[in-house]
């Protein structure tokens, strides 16, 4: 029976979870996962496939017989900028488990500000009892932008709470169910917007995209008393001194941030000591090992059969 050719898992993600992973994956298959030190000299040039999260910086000059490149994670854009990074299809982590997880943080986080729960966090530890006026999901206008399968579920479900749902993407493409706006008409979707949600690929059109400017053209007249900015999209999307300006200036009434320009965020970023703004560590669609190594079985199994891989990489469009 012919072997399997290898993958190297190269993932920096907890070490235990890898290994546990590993145990019930790629079965019949050699498997190198770099995370365990008695790989550190392992002849990685046979290897087909690599699965990749922040993986070491030599893995290009010594697995030179790969065919195929994976994403740990729904994001490439660590992918795309690796020094010496090959000529290879690129497949995203597409999977029920990671989208869920999204939308999961997207609508917990709408209905935070909607409930005005950092106000009340704020108010309980100065031991202020103030009931605040509470608006209701349908009188709130959420914008997402990036309107991909992440923000076509989080749509799904927050509409189905009640929230008025509208999306912009460049092409503008339709979603069912949401109006949908193009790079042309940003500043409408921007003024009917009252909780902007960042769902964003990273690439060169969108670095930055989340600035003063943009802030300065959402809605401001609704009934949370101002804008409310929220992102788990990409760090690099976002300019952290425009959001923090914004914040103190009272153009945003809140923020609750995945993602950040440095992560981790550094011990001297004013955000750690606002209290108008919610933050997450980057989990909020933490890839479950299981899950990845099950869509990576699935197409290798699909490129190996011949048929075509799935969620491939577009190069030119960065994601």
């Amino acid at each position: 029976m012919t072997e399997k050719p290898a993958i190297i898992v190269d993932l920096n993600f907890h070490p235990e979870q890898v290994r546990e992973g590993l145990r019930h994956a790629f079965s019949g298959r050699g498997v190198i996962n770099r995370l365990d030190p008695a790989n550190d000299g392992a002849d990685l040039s046979k290897a087909a496939y690599a699965l990749l999260w922040k993986p070491k910086a030599d893995l290009f000059q010594r697995a030179t017989g790969l065919k195929v490149l994976f994403s740990g994670g729904a994001g490439v854009d660590h992918v795309l900028t690796l020094p010496g990074l090959p000529d290879l299809p690129l497949v995203r982590f597409v999977d029920p488990t990671l989208t869920t997880r999204m939308s999961e943080w997207v609508v917990m986080q709408c209905l935070m500000h909607l409930r005005q729960q950092v106000a009340y966090d704020r108010n309980r530890r100065k031991k202020i009892w103030n009931p605040l006026v509470q608006p209701e999901a349908s009188e709130i206008t959420v914008g997402i932008m990036g309107m991909g399968v992440l923000g076509s579920d989080s749509a799904r479900k927050l509409k189905a709470i009640g929230f008025n749902v509208i999306g912009w993407s460049k092409s503008g493409k339709p979603v069912d169910g949401v109006e949908m706006h193009g790079a042309e008409s940003l500043d409408a979707f921007l003024a009917k917007t009252d909780m902007l949600v960042g769902l964003l690929p990273l690439t060169p059109e969108t670095r930055g995209i989340f600035n003063g400017d943009l802030f300065s053209r959402l809605r401001r007249s609704g009934p949370l008393g101002g804008p409310v900015f929220i992102n788990a999209g990409r760090g690099g999307s976002q300019v952290e001194t425009d959001i923090i300006a914004a914040l103190n200036s009272g153009r945003l009434k809140g923020a609750s941030l995945d993602v950040f320009e440095t992560e981790p965020l550094p011990a001297t970023s004013p955000l750690w000591e606002m209290d108008t703004v919610m933050m997450t560590p980057h989990t909020a669609a933490d890839s479950d090992v299981s899950a990845l190594f099950a869509h990576v079985e699935r197409q290798i199994e699909r490129y190996e059969s011949g048929q075509p891989l799935q969620h491939l990489v577009e190069r030119g469009a960065g994601y």
